[in-house]
């Protein structure tokens, strides 16, 4: 049989669409992980990277630790976490959260570090302080950087969280790993399917969303080069 028909079969049989090991509840216990790991990844990297860029201090902090995470192989990771923490949520929430927290990490700090200076200097002067100064004036005009930052992280968190399957829990790497184990090809091509085009639709409505919020102004200003650069989607 023609692989792709047996994906589109797969995908198309209503029984994979009800039950607690249907496609709608794979599918809300995959944005579960995502969403939990990108709150922790976003609480810790965001703040963090707005304050040195606010600073202009710790780029050799930042790129290091974003490097050092980078290179940490995920499933490795994961497997020394579940030795030591034992099976559960927790490993594979660890694991999300270091893969979300170098792109918001560099592109917050980059964001702020690369404000307009005149723009900063004319708030100071006209009496704000420090940290107004850098609540209205820095992070308004960094919000697309940051952004970007937050759309790669979000990208690469849910095509990972298949991951959560490896170690007993749900989500839609269940639908991959369970083929696996079974020898259910149609089922692997349909998990990894659906893991794709949630990725590209969460990508899509993050641009959107980028286009509503941010100003047409800060989008289009331009850019210092900067010896750190911000994630982009080449950085992947």
């Amino acid at each position: 049989m023609n692989p792709f028909a047996g994906m589109l079969d797969w995908l198309a049989d209503p029984a994979h669409w009800s039950g607690s090991g249907g496609i709608p509840t794979r599918l809300l216990e995959h944005l579960q992980y995502t969403g939990l790991a990108m709150a922790i990844g976003a609480l810790i990297a965001i703040p963090l990277g707005i304050y040195l860029g606010h600073r202009d201090r710790g780029e050799i902090l930042v790129l290091t630790v974003a490097n050092m995470i980078r290179a940490l192989p995920t499933l490795g990771v994961l497997t020394l976490l579940v030795i030591v923490v034992g099976i559960g949520l927790i490993p594979p929430l660890i694991a999300l959260v270091a893969i979300a927290v170098p792109p918001m990490l560099v592109n917050s700090f980059e964001g702020i570090r690369t404000v307009d200076r005149s723009a900063v200097d004319a708030a100071r002067a006209m009496g704000l302080g420090r940290w107004r100064t850098a609540l209205t004036v820095e992070l308004p005009s960094a919000v697309p950087v940051v952004l970007l930052g937050v759309r790669l992280a979000l990208i690469q968190v849910i095509s990972t969280a298949t991951i959560a399957a490896y170690v007993g829990l749900g989500g839609l790497g269940r639908f991959v790993f369970d083929g696996l184990s079974t020898r259910n090809f149609d089922q692997v091509a349909g998990g990894a399917l659906l893991v794709a085009v949630l990725a590209i639709l969460t990508e899509a409505a993050l641009i959107l969303f980028t286009a509503l919020v941010v100003s047409p102004g800060v989008a289009r200003r331009p850019r210092p080069l900067t010896r750190l650069r911000p994630y982009r989607k080449e950085s992947l």
